[in-house]
């Protein structure tokens, strides 16, 4: 193990991982979102919708996003759409995990008694207040384990930015090995970068599933 090479490019990696988290968190976050407003078309049947989101939400599931990636980066181009590489990522995770956040907080909603419901507009709540106070939260006790598991398999789907011609951390591992051959040093800090990343969003997630689950209990 060459440790001198891997001070060298220790600053490389931070940067490509720095790039790594803020088009994560942003794909995660309109992929919360995005996936909240499907499950509440489904879970309301409003009809023509209800059909453009199943239809949405089977694509999404089920293409890579490596194909989806390249669609937006190379096909799009030939109808004279052009998106930048870090517009393509974070496009490109939305459309994917938008589908999978939707059954996450669809399950948690279905999950809720309909008597719950019935009780809170009967004690006076419409039904936008009986969905926010009463409905949402206990469907979201059920949905976080969920949401987090897909946060954390979006940050991991990260690695495939690179065809888009991002600099983020698979990029830099790549490249440092094509250029220098030093591939047990590349991909030494390769997994270091990813663990660091990845370790303390999975002890958050544990920690938010423990508080939504006693919340949602105490509701």
């Amino acid at each position: 193990m060459d440790t001198v090479f891997i001070k060298e490019y220790i600053p490389m990696y931070a940067k490509a991982a720095e790039l790594t988290i803020v088009l994560g968190g942003l794909g995660i976050a309109f992929s919360l979102i995005a996936g909240l407003l499907c499950a509440l078309i489904q879970y309301f049947r409003i009809p023509l919708f209800k059909r453009l989101v199943n239809a949405y939400i089977e694509l999404a599931r089920n293409t890579p996003l490596l194909v989806q990636l390249f669609f937006l980066y190379f096909g799009l181009p030939k109808a004279g759409i052009h998106f930048s590489s870090e517009t393509c990522a974070i496009i490109g995770m939305t459309f994917l995990g938008g589908g999978y956040m939707a059954e996450a907080f669809r399950s948690g909603l279905m999950s809720v008694d309909k008597v719950q419901k019935e009780a809170a507009l009967a004690v006076g709540l419409n039904h936008r207040q009986a969905l926010m106070y009463v409905i949402f939260p206990q469907a979201l006790a059920v949905s976080v384990p969920a949401l987090c598991a897909n946060a954390v398999f979006l940050i991991k789907e990260t690695s495939v930015f690179s065809v888009v011609a991002l600099a983020d951390l698979m990029f830099v591992a790549k490249d440092l090995i094509g250029l220098y051959y030093k591939t047990q040093e590349a991909l030494f800090m390769l997994v270091t970068a990813y663990l660091i990343i990845l370790l303390p969003v999975s002890v958050l997630a544990a920690y938010l599933e423990r508080r939504v689950k006693y919340a949602g209990i105490g509701n």
